[in-house]
């Protein structure tokens, strides 16, 4: 059984209704499927050591040995090896740096004493890696068969930026997930669901065709039934996990861990590794000490202006169920903490001492060391060909800029030159530039975009009304503008208009949303009406078509969206040859589908359907004009 996105939402609010209702009989459901899987496994043992047995019992038994009953003999040992080796599967050990406890004592005493307080198992290995990140492994040793191997991963660049009460919190809600003091029935859940999926994972890379024949049926029936079943389980799981980072740290940093992380999270990746990154225009090798500039610029380069617009970005997010985790605003409120100015401030001010100093003591330089060191020798090759992008984008700056000064340059020469103003010289220099474009397009999504910002930096309002008239071109942009705009007037203390654009953010965040879903599969009951591809985009995925010897009729239309009606879902339905062995059991598209998406960017945005099972869709997609754009010669 699969779930598309819509089956696969309607059954999570069903099963959220019925885990409000009825908890108890909920978990006794997800408690039968999550035995059902180990069933599957001690069934098939049993079946190995019967055969097993069988061939001892025929051994022993044998008055003769004959040619047949040898062979016989040696095949039922064969099926048994097989059985036995597809049970065995490896699962590989999280990367990272190892510590030691001689080396980062502290560290190993927090984790020690939370795991004790939480009941939770104690660690085998704790690994620094350069992720912002921190999380627990549990890796089976005996594969399916369990006995566990505990492994904490903490990210550098997360002990950077937590003061060590958040940091507690942080381990308080990851070793939460295993923890005695809650439900051991939600943590061992979570911990089936990792396991599932990693085994899908080891059997896939395994290379053993054999082994993943044996569980294939079962794993694709089993594993996304399942997955949706304990769904609303492992979200609440999360919401325990956050109160056990309260019972541990308390409810003011489990609550401010959670604002901190999203906005050093942000921080990092829109100011610190793009100035990074900006280096390469200047410098043909990348930075020697990376991460001790991190450090510092966690120390203290977090203004409360940026802090806010962060904040803001966070909050507007909603929970959905492509992820167990649910969203900031939901996790805030489970806690009953409710955000407001003051504290958005209090989590940009500089940090006096870092986790990372705290629990890793004299070590830190060494590994700052470490992780620059890597980094720069992992960037260094596709740092040295930006460089070289680079001065070719400097000199078509400068060409273009001798150009203007002889003639007009076309819009689209005037947006590039603006572009690469900004770029390479700023803000400054980039906004009479931007105003001609306006000037000769008033429209101009980009420009006024670009613009509004720069001019909402300088605190000058009227970049609002630049920031309106992109986002009236460009639909993409409007969560982004609303919480620069929010973000400004909050600045400004016009609270109830600030609101007002953080509500419009959030609204359309749900459109968002609605869309994707409407989006996400096709189905008999959709209505379709003809495309309006060009016909040169047509005859391109013909010519493409007639290298796939498997594809026999193609059919083009386009999808009647309620969200978004004016940017067209169309959908290529494909009917194929298959062979033989596909038709025995459920065909796989998936190599198909895939190459076609790679020699062609225009289905990059289209959805692709296989109608081999879906004869009554062909029907209806005939009868809507135009729609059939290739057939192979010979079929009919």
């Amino acid at each position: 059984m699969t779930f598309n996105q819509e089956r696969f939402d309607k059954l999570i609010q069903k099963l959220e209704v019925f885990a409000n209702k009825q908890p108890h009989l909920y978990k006794l459901h997800v408690a039968f499927l999550a035995t059902l899987g180990y069933a599957y496994i001690f069934l098939v043992l049993a079946v190995t050591l019967t055969l097993l047995v069988g061939i001892i019992f025929l051994m022993l038994n044998a008055h003769s040995v004959n040619a047949s009953s040898l062979k016989g003999v040696l095949f039922l040992l064969a099926f048994a090896l097989v059985l036995v080796r597809s049970l065995w599967v490896s699962f590989p050990p999280p990367t990272g740096l190892s510590l030691q406890s001689k080396d980062v004592p502290n560290l190993y005493s927090l984790t020690n004493e939370i795991s004790s307080k939480l009941q939770a198992p104690r660690f085998h290995h704790i690994l620094l890696t350069n992720d912002f990140n921190a999380g627990v492994v549990q890796r089976p040793r005996l594969g399916l068969l369990g006995w566990q191997q505990n492994y904490l991963i903490v990210g550098l660049p997360l002990m950077l930026a937590l003061p060590p009460e958040q940091f507690r919190a942080v381990l308080a809600h990851e070793l939460g997930h295993l923890s005695g003091n809650h439900s051991r029935f939600s943590g061992w859940i979570y911990r089936q669901r990792q396991t599932w999926y990693r085994l899908v994972k080891g059997l896939r890379q395994s290379g053993n065709e054999v082994s993943w024949l044996i569980f294939e049926r079962f794993l694709t029936w089993y594993i996304p039934f399942f997955n949706a079943y304990s769904f609303v389980l492992a979200r609440m799981n999360e919401y325990e996990a956050d109160r056990c980072a309260v019972d541990i740290a308390g409810e003011q940093n489990a609550a401010k861990t959670l604002m901190n992380v999203e906005v050093k999270a942000r921080f990092l990746e829109d100011y610190f590794w793009s100035n990074v990154y900006k280096q390469v225009q200047t410098e043909i090798e990348p930075p020697k000490m990376t991460y001790a500039a991190m450090q510092e610029a966690l120390n203290h380069k977090v203004s409360p202006e940026e802090a806010s617009i962060y904040f803001m970005q966070a909050l507007a997010e909603k929970t959905n169920n492509a992820d167990t985790h649910p969203c900031l605003a939901d996790r805030l409120k489970a806690l009953g903490y409710l955000p407001n100015e003051q504290k958005e401030v209090a989590i940009s001010t500089p940090i006096q001492t870092s986790a990372a100093q705290e629990f890793l003591g004299n070590r830190l330089e060494k590994f700052i060391v470490h992780f620059s060191q890597a980094w720069r020798e992992e960037i260094a090759t596709p740092w040295r060909q930006k460089y070289a992008e680079s001065q070719q984008s400097i000199a078509t700056l400068k060409d273009l800029n001798q150009k203007s000064q002889k003639q007009q340059l076309t819009l689209e020469e005037a947006s590039q030159r603006a572009f690469l103003t900004l770029e390479f010289e700023g803000e400054e220099g980039v906004m009479p530039l931007l105003k001609e474009i306006i000037h000769r397009e008033a429209n101009h999504a980009s420009a006024n975009y670009l613009l509004g910002q720069i001019l909402l930096n300088k605190q000058d309002a009227t970049g609002i009304e630049y920031i309106e008239k992109a986002i009236a071109q460009n639909s993409s942009i409007v969560i982004e503008g609303c919480q620069i705009i929010c973000s400004f007037l909050k600045q400004q203390g016009k609270i109830n208009e600030a609101k007002s654009y953080q509500e419009r953010a959030i609204n359309y965040h749900e459109l968002i949303l609605k869309a994707q879903q409407e989006r996400s599969n096709v189905g008999e009951k959709d209505k379709f009406e003809s495309h309006t591809v060009s016909d040169i985009e047509v005859n391109k995925l013909c010519q493409q078509f007639s290298h796939h010897p498997d594809i026999i009729t193609a059919y083009l239309v386009q999808k009647n969206i309620q969200f978004f009606p004016e940017k067209p879902f169309y959908v290529l339905a494909l009917k194929r040859k298959v062979s033989f062995l596909e038709g025995i059991q459920e065909p796989d598209h998936s190599k198909l589908v895939n190459s076609l998406l790679q020699e062609n960017e225009f289905l990059g945005n289209v959805f692709i359907f296989i109608l081999n099972s879906h004869l009554n869709m062909e029907k209806k997609l005939k009868r809507i004009p135009n729609s059939m754009i290739y057939q192979r010669k010979g079929k009919k």
